[in-house]
């Protein structure tokens, strides 16, 4: 790969996420490498512009910061092909990003990046609209606005002052489901599984998939379950006895934009994919389920391949 425009962000108020990227900016300019560098956070939004002022091809995004920086630059990025290497410098969990000792010897890594030593994991994103009742809901034309998201999409009723149960019909391929009562409905992709979605007793799909699982959030019956989708299909949720008008369309636990009666949201698996920067030589999904998750491990711990404890 080449470095000749890179893009820079740091999660939004961490003075020590903003530190790494402006030894990243000095290091890589040093190269002759165009650097663009700004924050991201709720109220920091760097990549418009970017994209705008970009004098050529951006060949990077170095992102530092936790999984929701990551969420925010694959959302924007994705849709323009541009790789992303998310390190967790500022962050928490850390799902979505490279391990912050990976990223000490940064030279290193510009190196390894010049010679395509690395691997490119890529992970599937969804789509959605808001739309009125007589919009096909397998016409999609490309100048509609569009929300993108790499986690989620969720459908719940947001409130300053009480807590608001919802009632959302589910249609799949134009064919009605099941009516949800409950606190909202989730619509992710595998890579979400791991975040909303397994907090609300969903299941936890391999990112290696294409698929969507369709997850309710705390139903008032005990038959409504999860349910997981082929890719192609076309999921769209209608919000019922809305009295109230609060009903919200949320992606990756952004706010979009409200539903208002007679509108429904479509979601749909997008064409294109997030495109993360795999720094690990030994790679693997499962160990990190186990050490994010706390499974093997957390109560009998042993250190040969013969599972035999001190």
């Amino acid at each position: 790969m080449q470095l000749q425009q890179v893009i820079i962000v740091y999660k939004a108020g961490d003075a020590h996420s903003q530190r790494w990227a402006e030894k990243c900016a000095r290091q890589l300019e040093a190269q002759g490498c165009h650097i663009l560098m700004g924050p991201s956070g709720p109220k920091d939004n760097p990549y418009p512009v970017f994209l705008a002022s970009a004098t050529q091809p951006i060949d990077l995004a170095i992102v530092l910061g936790g999984d929701g920086t990551a969420l925010a630059a694959a959302r924007h990025l994705a849709p323009d092909g541009i790789p992303m290497l998310a390190v967790n410098i500022g962050g928490h969990l850390g799902f979505l990003t490279e391990p912050a000792d990976l990223f000490m010897d940064t030279e290193q890594v510009w190196q390894r990046i010049l010679e395509d030593r690395y691997a490119v994991q890529q992970r599937m994103m969804l789509r959605a609209r808001v739309a009125d009742r007589d919009v096909d809901p397998t016409d999609t034309p490309e100048e509609e606005p569009f929300y993108i998201a790499l986690n989620e999409m969720c459908i719940k009723p947001a409130s300053a002052d009480r807590m608001i149960t919802s009632i959302l019909e589910l249609e799949i391929d134009g064919e009605v489901v099941d009516q949800y009562q409950g606190d909202g409905l989730l619509v992710a992709t595998p890579t979400g599984s791991t975040c909303y979605t397994v907090a609300a007793s969903g299941p936890i799909l391999h990112p290696g998939m294409e698929a969507m699982a369709i997850t309710p959030i705390c139903p008032l019956s005990l038959s409504s379950r999860p349910i997981v989708l082929p890719p192609g299909s076309r999921v769209s949720v209608w919000p019922l006895a809305d009295r109230e008008l609060a009903t919200k369309l949320w992606m990756d636990g952004v706010l979009c934009t409200s539903i208002w009666p007679g509108q429904r949201v479509d979601i749909w698996m997008a064409k294109y994919r997030a495109r993360f920067v795999l720094l690990r030589e030994n790679y693997s999904y499962y160990r990190t389920l186990r050490e994010k998750l706390d499974w093997a491990g957390a109560r009998i711990q042993y250190n040969n391949n013969h599972r035999i404890t001190n």
